[in-house]
């Protein structure tokens, strides 16, 4: 079995580097006009580009005909079953809003499970070049550097990251994100995959976030953990399955849930 882990692990990091080298090619260092045309708006109001389908294509196709039982599932393509308990769940452009706007930060995210539970991930960030991976079992790394979560342990000397103010609106619980403002030292609006990380390489204490999909953070589960951290939704469940969720340094986790739950 961990042959079996560790060959998809190698595949799956050289693969979320390739697919996030072709995005690279569509990221608008081009005058705005002419990379509007290639932005298409879902029917809930976020885009999806030509560069958000090369890339998972690209991810679908090597890593589908390196496994092709494996079950696979991709944010514009849907998912599609196998038969070897093993499925791939990517995200060919984490932060595509970020990418639209020329905003250097997002990334190619591709996670693995294993009879439903997260075994591996991995993060390439192209516009800097830097891979956030993990395999259950064999730590976190970023790059060929091992990484793991901070230890502070009191809420006042925490830096809190977020997505946006209008996630905890729309959750219901903006009077609960204005207590963590007030409890903690520093808080900074790093969204999508990049607060995740924060968390897991130490820069952070912890990362609160509403409205993510299982493929917005299925590689991010495995990093975060692997680093020493903890990660669950807003009961402290340790799910990917739900629309909230924070990742913590462990330490934190506790008192961050109280406040959000509105117990503190």
């Amino acid at each position: 079995m961990k042959a079996d882990w560790q060959a998809r692990y190698d595949l799956m990091t050289r693969a979320a580097r390739d697919a996030g080298r072709i995005a690279l090619k569509h990221y608008p260092d081009i005058k705005a006009a002419d990379f509007t045309a290639q932005v298409i708006w879902k029917a809930d109001n976020s885009p999806v580009t030509v560069a958000d389908r090369e890339a998972e294509t690209h991810l679908r196709t090597v890593l589908l005909d390196a496994f092709p039982g494996d079950g696979f599932l991709g944010e514009e393509g849907g998912d599609h079953p196998g038969t070897t308990g093993y499925r791939w769940i990517v995200d060919p452009i984490d932060g595509t809003r970020s990418f639209v706007r020329g905003v250097p930060h997002w990334a190619t995210l591709v996670g693995l499970e294993y009879e439903g539970e997260p075994i591996a991930g991995a993060a390439y960030e192209p516009v800097i070049d830097r891979t956030w991976r993990a395999l259950k079992g064999a730590g976190a790394f970023r790059d060929d550097q091992r990484i793991h979560v901070s230890r502070i342990d009191r809420l006042n000397e925490s830096v809190m990251f977020y997505s946006a103010l209008s996630w905890f609106v729309k959750a219901g619980r903006e009077m609960q994100f204005l207590e963590l403002v007030a409890k903690t030292q520093r808080q900074r609006g790093f969204g999508d995959y990049y607060g995740f990380l924060l968390v897991a390489q130490g820069a952070g204490e912890f990362m609160v976030d509403h409205g993510v999909h299982v493929w917005d953070v299925a590689a991010l589960k495995v990093i975060v953990e692997e680093a020493g951290g903890r990660f669950s939704d807003w009961n402290g469940t340790p799910t990917m399955h739900s629309p909230d969720c924070i990742a913590s340094n462990g330490l934190m986790h506790e008192a961050v849930l109280a406040i959000l739950r509105g117990q503190a």
